[in-house]
């Protein structure tokens, strides 16, 4: 009789809870809300589109299904736009802002290699260091990462982009160095970078953009390294992958430097 009991006066327990709850306020724990949805717009150059890295989501613009934007692209609630193409100096990444819609959050931009001629400057001087056109390379870049041009450039892309999309999180992004400290090209290229994202970031700070380190993380894994995460093929020169980081240096190098510096963080 008594196990009788206390079966019957149990729902009634159980609906006195369930009705003090009500009167106080306490709600059932909700299921965990979605993440907030973060409309990103990616843009810039090979190094953005992940070129050398291989697949190609498109061809053309060597656009890689393992290039930073498309590692982030899988970050929950975020919504990628990826405007990025090979070949894409400043004045080509302008004609692709108005991918970037006035309600987008977060804006990366990779780009100023091309405008010093960094790929030619490698064509130059990796068969012959020591020759003149090796060397009229190296001062046509140097001339043009000095005389402010570049800076005025990608200063007038960060306005663009801020007044298109006022509430978003600009983020420009540097370059790794190429080579490791030992080899022979490393005196002349490496230290262009150095000064190529010298100038980034001073834009950067000007304009109210994150700028993002990349060379750190990079560091140990330049050509010639044991453990490159740049590609060069010596055999065949002419490699579009040559001079771009592998699948391992945009995840570890660039996805891992944008996510680690706060670039994904809204607040």
């Amino acid at each position: 009789m008594g196990k009788s009991t206390l079966r019957r006066r149990l729902p009634a327990f159980a609906a006195g809870l369930a009705s003090l709850a009500m009167a106080t306020g306490i709600a059932a724990i909700p299921a965990e809300a979605a993440p907030p949805k973060v409309d990103y717009v990616a843009l810039g150059d090979s190094y953005a589109a992940g070129q050398g890295a291989v697949p190609y989501t498109d061809p053309t613009c060597y656009v890689s299904r393992r290039g930073y934007p498309a590692i982030a692209d899988k970050l929950p609630g975020l919504e990628l736009t990826n405007a990025t193409c090979s070949g894409q100096i400043v004045e080509n990444v302008m004609l692709d802002v108005p991918s970037v819609a006035d309600g987008t959050d977060l804006v990366t931009v990779t780009v100023g290699g091309n405008d010093v001629n960094t790929m030619g400057v490698l064509g130059a001087c990796m068969p012959a260091p020591a020759s003149q056109a090796c060397a009229q390379s190296v001062a046509g870049a140097q001339e043009k990462l000095t005389d402010g041009s570049l800076a005025a450039s990608l200063a007038s892309l960060v306005a663009t982009i801020q007044e298109k999309a006022p509430g978003a999180k600009v983020v420009l992004t540097g370059y790794p160095r190429l080579f490791a400290p030992d080899q022979p090209f490393a005196p002349v290229a490496n230290p262009l970078a150095d000064i190529l994202n010298g100038v980034i970031a001073g834009v950067a700070a000007n304009t109210g953009a994150q700028y993002v380190d990349v060379a750190t993380a990079f560091d140990a894994h330049g050509i010639g390294s044991t453990d490159p995460w740049i590609t060069f093929d010596p055999t065949n020169p002419t490699d579009p992958a040559n001079f771009h980081p592998n699948g391992n240096g945009y995840r570890y190098g660039y996805y891992d430097s944008l996510r680690s510096q706060g670039a994904f963080r809204l607040n």
